[in-house]
């Protein structure tokens, strides 16, 4: 069985930082794209950043030039460090990550969800 745990949330003043940690655990043969979401009240789910297994990025507008995607692929872990926060980053940040169980198909995994609140 394969989980996403994420991990680093918490509170944070206006231009502060944080970094969101994500491990992808359990019988994984391969691990495909990987990538952050969040959602605010009232909003719907919006993607982030994603990585592929290679290394290319992709940003949301709102974010480029202060959050910065990684990955570990011997760990299959992906981060998101996040710098220069608003308030209007504030959501549940939730990671995502296209993984093949052994012995199983491709399938989109989904972690918990980890708040991130910016406020002074």
């Amino acid at each position: 069985q394969v989980q996403l745990v994420e991990s680093g949330g918490g509170l944070v003043q206006p231009g502060g930082s944080l970094r969101l940690s994500c491990a992808a655990s359990g019988s994984i043969f391969g691990v495909n794209a990987m990538g952050w979401y969040r959602q605010a009240p009232g909003k719907q789910r919006e993607s982030v950043a994603a990585i592929t297994r290679g290394g290319l990025t992709n940003y949301a507008d709102s974010v480029k030039g202060r959050f910065t995607i990684s990955r570990d692929n011997v760990k299959n872990t992906v981060s998101l460090q996040m710098n220069s926060l608003k308030p209007e980053d504030t959501a549940v940040y939730y990671c995502n990550a296209r993984i093949m169980p052994t012995g199983w198909p491709w399938n989109d995994y989904w972690g918990q969800g980890t708040q991130v609140t910016v406020s002074s």
